[in-house]
């Protein structure tokens, strides 16, 4: 093990031992917000960059400027869709569009369980070139989307308000859904197991919709293919941080789903998920990325009182709630990494 695998900030945080300060990254850290990746995007789409690794890499490092703690590549929850068999772009002003949505079982059997080296190869080219070019200066993270996120682009066919279909699958053909769930699962789990060996220190599963769910839905439907990435991934050593959005009622069960960090996002206090989940776990968040709109002694407020809620407790990551939004000022940003480093117990 590196000397940087055994010291850094984040690493350290993440298995729940004493920081000299607390580490902050922040979801979507590199992106719209940013100029330079502005201007890469006037010659590149979005799958472009993703798909070209030395232009990930590009981009992964664009915000490092600010003093992040750990550097996430530069990818999307959504690339393992195209080589499973369900093309999808980047319409404009729409986001993501899956070509041909799963309506029917017949639409998931026809889904293939793929190495991450089928079609997934780049991802892992610029994990590598990442690994090297940052030479423990940061630490390195990797991600995929979980199963129920997924799912929710393949059936919709893209974004949603409701979920209405996809909860139409779970509920109408279970064993429909499930097998959908249990070949999205292996995928992911393939390919998080795929990125630890190219050179992250540190992967998350996003589930950012699973929200929509209640406890029960959650563990029938999806609790058990959740454990089966989480729990095998656990086994690398690395750590697994397992986030979601609108999860406050789901907490306890994203914890017995797995992974040695939490995400909470910024409806629920720090202190009351720490009571929530205990010791046992690190907890990443949880700050609102709209307070990054608000002038700074507001946004350093409220970073404060996530911070003071923390104090004493071991392992926490600070973050935002949910990704930083593309309009959000860069000084801002810069602003709160700075005084989370000032501000947090030494």
């Amino acid at each position: 093990m590196q000397l940087a695998d055994t010291n850094n900030r984040f690493l350290k945080a993440c298995r729940r031992e004493p920081v000299d300060r607390t580490p902050i990254w922040l979801m979507r850290q590199a992106g719209r917000y940013m100029a330079e990746y502005r201007k890469l995007r006037e010659k590149h789409t979005l799958l472009e960059i993703c798909k070209q690794p030395e232009l990930a890499v590009e981009v992964t490092f664009q915000p490092l400027r600010l003093g992040m703690d750990a550097a996430i590549l530069f990818a999307d929850i959504l690339l393992p869709l195209e080589p499973m068999g369900a093309p999808f772009e980047f319409a404009k002003g729409e986001g993501p569009v899956v070509h041909n949505p799963i309506s029917d079982r017949a639409g998931v059997e026809a889904l293939q369980v793929i190495e991450p080296e089928e079609g997934l190869g780049y991802v892992l080219e610029a994990l590598k070139i990442l690994r090297r070019e940052l030479n423990g200066k940061v630490a390195l993270i990797g991600f995929a989307g979980a199963p129920f996120t997924l799912a929710s682009y393949l059936i919709e066919g893209g974004k949603s308000a409701h979920f209405v279909k996809t909860k139409k699958l779970m509920y109408q053909e279970p064993d429909t859904w499930h097998l959908l769930m249990q070949k999205l699962s292996e995928v992911v789990r393939r390919y998080l197991r795929a990125q630890v060996t190219a050179g992250a220190q540190a992967v998350q599963l996003f589930d950012s919709w699973v929200g929509q769910l209640g406890p029960e839905d959650y563990r029938e439907f999806i609790l058990p293919h959740v454990q089966h990435i989480l729990k095998d991934v656990e086994q690398t050593g690395v750590p697994v941080i397992h986030f979601g959005t609108g999860t406050s009622t789901l907490l306890p069960l994203q914890k017995e789903a797995g992974g040695t960090v939490l995400g909470v996002d910024w409806r629920l206090p720090m202190d009351h998920a720490r009571k929530l989940l205990g010791d046992d776990v690190a907890l990443q968040g949880n700050l609102d990325p709209t307070t990054l709109f608000a002038p700074p002694r507001v946004f350093e407020s409220r970073a404060k009182d996530i911070l003071e809620r923390m104090k004493g407790a071991p392992g926490h990551i600070f973050n935002l709630g949910h990704g930083i939004l593309p309009e959000t000022p860069v000084d801002n940003v810069q602003r709160l990494i700075e005084y989370v480093h000032e501000t947090s117990p030494r």
